[in-house]
């Protein structure tokens, strides 16, 4: 092995080791030391949600019907982006008998380009639709997935003076949570081995959210750099008006990341975005790797197009230092994957070819000479995640024994080195030019039923 990479091997393991430990433990504070949310009068706000669907006949019903129950006073806008099942039948049945249910059609040419593109025509049909003169700050805009279910007391909280009580709020995102989370056989048509190995990614799946992603955004509360998602992200009309003045349209067309680009969007406009960890909107996890490794995929690949976007933050007026750190810190993380992964290989590759060669044995003996070292770094890698385990079980499986959110807490670590192929798979899709996505499949659908979570 070259020797000038020897003091890169050595240093930055323990470079990425402490920036993780430090973010890691700024999430569990912000976490464990929240204070309660304080609620608003969600009267004093105009609600509507977007639903984007493509191909959600097997869901979209349901979360048509118990939004328009839930939120009485809302109004409900599905984009139907060209569906090839009977996602918008379905949904005109429903506007023919609720006037506050919008069906919005989209046609190809111009559909089926990306959810960015399909949120965009709800905003210029939903800007249509108001009156003349209306209050434009006082209309908020809740983004939905096709199966999402919103938490009832969710318009309260994110009403209060901490979220849309404070009008230099742009943008609130809430938790994520996964309602089959107790679901025993994912898969029934399965063995229980199948089903055993399913269970334990869908748990990890809630652990993530409920907590882990939670301690981050509450993190990020305190940086003044929270980031808006997908599903439950609620944003003021008039500072999506803003965006979409300074960037063409409040949602990129063409992001796999649409939803965190907007969150930049609005700080970089001035305005702020906070997280309400106290409600939430519930989706399902999914209990197939396969289909997980692309749906991450997809994410990773859009967190590496977002790294265009770090002169205008390192510059922004808006956004305070400790902001652009974690900012980022956020851009870099696929990166450190790819070079961690690089260097992996690199020096397993090394040692393999000494042993091959007869000359890798000393190389082996030393590197077993330094075990101890090796089992703190081990523990010091490992024991973070295994600590989500109890604050998970408290907050979320009370019924759940200890010694069981032990092993969630081991499971939520290996889970995470999916990391490291998502990150890879991203990168080699993004030297191929490929960007176009289709949808994940919902678990109600049959194999057969529309796209499965294929590269396009």
């Amino acid at each position: 092995m070259p020797s000038s990479l020897a003091p890169v091997l050595l240093v930055l393991p323990f470079v990425l080791l402490l920036g993780f430990l430090l973010y890691w433990a700024g999430a569990r504070r912000s976490y464990l030391r929240r204070s309660p949310v304080v609620p608003g009068d969600a009267s004093l706000l105009d609600w509507h949600f977007f639903v984007p669907c493509r191909d959600e006949e097997a869901v979209v019903g349901t979360t048509v019907t118990r939004l328009r129950t839930d939120f009485p006073a809302s109004d409900v806008w599905v984009i139907d982006d060209d569906s090839e099942d009977r996602t918008g039948a379905v949904v005109a049945a429903l506007a023919d008998d609720d006037p506050r249910v919008h069906l919005v059609r989209r046609r190809r040419p111009d559909a089926r380009t990306g959810k960015g593109a399909a949120l965009n025509a709800a905003y210029d049909r939903l800007g249509a639709f108001l009156p003349e003169g209306t209050d434009r700050s006082k209309v908020v805009v809740c983004v939905v997935d096709a199966d999402g279910q919103l938490d009832p007391r969710a318009l309260e909280l994110v009403s209060g003076p901490e979220a849309f009580g404070d009008p230099d709020v742009g943008g609130v995102q809430i938790g994520v949570r996964m309602r089959n989370a107790g679901d025993r056989r994912p898969f029934p048509e399965r063995g229980r081995p199948v089903n055993a190995a399913a269970r334990v990614l869908v748990r990890v799946q809630d652990m993530e959210f409920a907590v882990s992603n939670a301690g981050m955004q509450l993190l990020r509360n305190r940086t003044g750099s929270t980031g808006l998602g997908g599903n439950g992200q609620f944003t003021r009309l008039g500072a999506l008006d803003r965006v979409g003045e300074a960037e063409r349209r409040p949602w990129r067309k063409g992001a796999l990341l649409e939803d965190y680009e907007l969150g930049l969007h609005m700080l970089l406009a001035g305005y702020r975005t906070t997280h309400v960890a106290d409600t939430w909107v519930s989706q399902e996890a999914l209990p197939s790797v396969r289909r997980l490794l692309t749906q991450r995929t997809r994410w990773a690949q859009g967190n590496l197009q977002c790294v265009r976007y770090a002169p205008r933050i390192v510059s922004s007026r808006h956004i305070p230092g400790r902001g652009v750190l974690e900012t980022l810190y956020t851009f870099v993380q696929p990166l450190a994957h790819l070079v961690t992964l690089a260097l992996t290989v690199l020096v397993f590759g090394a040692l393999a070819v000494g042993l091959i060669r007869g000359q890798g044995a000393d190389e082996v003996m030393a590197l077993l000479d330094h075990w101890p070292l090796i089992l703190v770094l081990a523990a010091v890698s490992i024991t973070p995640f295994v600590l989500w385990g109890p604050v998970y079980r408290r907050d979320h499986a009370p019924d759940a024994s200890f010694a069981r959110s032990l092993v969630w807490g081991l499971a939520l670590w290996l889970y995470a080195y999916h990391l490291f192929v998502v990150s890879a798979r991203a990168f080699v899709r993004m030297l191929r030019g490929r960007n176009g996505w289709a949808k994940t499949r919902r678990n109600a659908e049959p194999v057969t039923a529309g796209p499965v979570a294929l590269e396009s």
